[in-house]
């Protein structure tokens, strides 16, 4: 069984992986367009925990697929995911103040700035994914594209951020709220991992226990955020907590409790690591990231 030990090892290499890819990918121009090059940067390095861009590069790896073209596929997920914080904290939306333990864009920078920034995030994660470098097929480079496309709007990351907006005043139930974060935060999770298999040209048909597997580690990682949300640490997190409470907002916890919630997320990861029963030891790196889900303090 995979320890703790490499798993941090694993997320430490994914860092810098990532970063090293926006360090390239994001060069500061030298005109008035550096302000909103920066802010992009801002946002895409040095944050967050890579959680992502691990899923796909552990998907992808597992199936034979080359790491560097990995970590782009990683990277397109994560601009997507630092684009939707942006916004997220922006005034109009959640209105936050501190991300990752820094000020948020907007505060860094100006509001005008952050919405460029975000819009800009987007626009680079389908740039790196139809870019011949993360795939010389281009079949793979449009699923790749579509993937994380369906998963990004409407249908996915925002029509669950949508839902959530509307959450304070409407009074949703246990299912209700399920549908919300598989959404709002299992959307592009899964997307992860989907996009792992599509790289490695894992056919269609031979998905479906990579796609429970996301399914479930989705909604266990948003339990976890929102037993974090009641019981965690502000300094640890970096970010506010207790809002959704003050916001009158239903979640897994309040609807569920505490203890309840806890079981559901444990019951969750262990469900997720029985999809995995096909493989041995070389998924023990994904085993590990379903546990981390719900172990957490962050």
């Amino acid at each position: 069984m995979l320890g703790n030990g490499p798993l941090e090892a694993a997320l430490a290499r994914i860092q810098r992986e990532v970063d090293a890819a926006f360090e390239s990918i994001l060069p500061v121009p030298d005109d008035t367009r550096a302000q909103l090059v920066e802010a992009m940067r801002y946002a895409a390095i040095g944050g967050g925990k890579r959680v992502r861009p691990l899923l796909t590069v552990s998907v992808a790896t597992l199936h034979g697929a080359d790491r560097s073209a990995a970590v782009r596929v990683g990277c397109a997920v994560e601009a997507i995911h630092a684009y939707s914080l942006v916004h997220d904290d922006l005034p109009c939306m959640d209105d936050d103040d501190l991300r990752h333990g820094k000020p948020t864009v907007h505060k860094a920078f100006d509001e005008a700035t952050a919405v460029l920034a975000g819009d800009s995030l987007h626009a680079l994660a389908f740039e790196i994914l139809s870019a011949p470098e993360t795939s010389g097929d281009p079949f793979v480079r449009a699923e790749l594209v579509a993937t994380l496309a369906v998963a990004s709007g409407w249908g996915g990351m925002a029509g669950g951020q949508m839902m959530d907006m509307a959450a304070g005043s409407q009074r949703y139930d246990l299912h209700t709220i399920t549908r919300l974060q598989q959404l709002k935060t299992g959307a592009l999770l899964s997307a992860a991992v989907e996009m792992g298999a599509v790289l490695a040209r894992v056919p269609e048909e031979g998905r479906g226990h990579l796609r429970a597997y996301a399914r479930d580690i989705g909604l266990a990682f948003q339990i976890a955020d929102d037993l974090l949300d009641v019981e965690g640490d502000e300094a640890l997190a970096g970010k506010a907590l207790r809002k959704d409470d003050a916001a009158g907002k239903a979640t897994f916890v309040s609807l569920m409790g505490r203890n309840d919630a806890r079981r559901q997320a444990r019951a969750l990861v262990e469900q997720a690591i029985g999809h995995l029963g096909s493989y041995g030891t070389e998924a023990d790196l994904l085993r590990a990231l379903a546990r981390y889900v719900v172990e957490r303090n962050t």
